[in-house]
């Protein structure tokens, strides 16, 4: 018989008690970026990167040294090219105490207006082991506990 190193993740009805139905809003969660309770961060199934927009990178108050030069622009909807101010890995957690997780992420900055502090990507969301529902507007992932 096999044996599951992590646990069956599902979704229920109970999960989704708490919105009206039906919606099309945005996955929008509040996270611990570095030392900061971050807020609006949008959560992107289709992005293949992580980003931080300039303006909250600011309001942490990072020193712009910590950023890692980087040259490869960001190509958007339909087809803008945006280049990236830098790049700066910080820790993340999320979830609540005991059923949480903190890995490193690698944001990329960029300096532009946008509705949301940051982007999370595949990139982070793989390295959870997440699975994500907008239909319930949550991400659950294994821990330890």
């Amino acid at each position: 018989m096999a044996r599951v190193d992590t646990p069956i993740i599902v979704f229920s009805e109970e999960d989704a008690r708490r919105l009206h139905h039906p919606h099309d809003d945005a996955f929008v969660v509040s996270i611990r970026v570095g030392d900061y309770n971050t807020h609006r961060l949008l959560v992107d199934n289709r992005s293949s990167v992580e980003i931080l927009y300039y303006l909250a990178f600011q309001q942490m108050r990072i020193k712009r040294e910590w950023l890692v030069p980087t040259n490869a622009p960001l190509v958007g909807f339909g087809g803008t090219r945006v280049y990236p101010l830098g790049m700066v890995t910080l820790p993340v957690t999320v979830g609540d105490y005991l059923q949480q997780i903190t890995k490193d992420v690698t944001f990329l900055i960029v300096d532009c207006s946008f509705a949301y502090n940051a982007i999370l990507g595949r990139p982070t969301l793989n390295s959870w082991k997440a699975i994500t529902s907008t239909y319930h507007l949550m991400i659950k992932f294994p821990t330890k506990y």
